[in-house]
């Protein structure tokens, strides 16, 4: 089934969703399960920093594959982003800052 119909026929399939994917089975990262959705902003750079370093597949540094995964996600969950949850990503973005040693 091509994504034309995947997204037309909504009855019997879920729409597809590329970002969801990408989140999913990232070349660059294998991040952990529901990383996105932790309260704590502080586990969610390091598991993020963790990830980008352990990574082989990688084609940037790991501070800026980690930062670029979470934009990402940030800015692909758009306006369905909590705003709680999309503070505490925020708020991630600053520790992650802060792991690496960047301003």
């Amino acid at each position: 089934m091509t994504r034309k119909q995947q997204t037309n026929d909504s009855s019997k399939t879920a729409p597809y969703k590329w970002s969801a994917k990408v989140t999913r089975e990232s070349n660059a990262l294998s991040l952990e399960q529901g990383v996105f959705t932790w309260k704590d902003p502080q586990r969610i750079a390091e598991s993020l920093r963790n990830s980008a370093e352990a990574s082989t597949r990688r084609k940037a540094e790991p501070f800026r594959s980690a930062m670029s995964m979470l934009v990402f996600y940030i800015n692909r969950a758009g306006k369905n982003l909590a705003p709680e949850q999309k503070q505490i990503l925020e708020q991630a973005k600053r520790a992650l800052r802060d792991l690496y040693g960047k301003k």
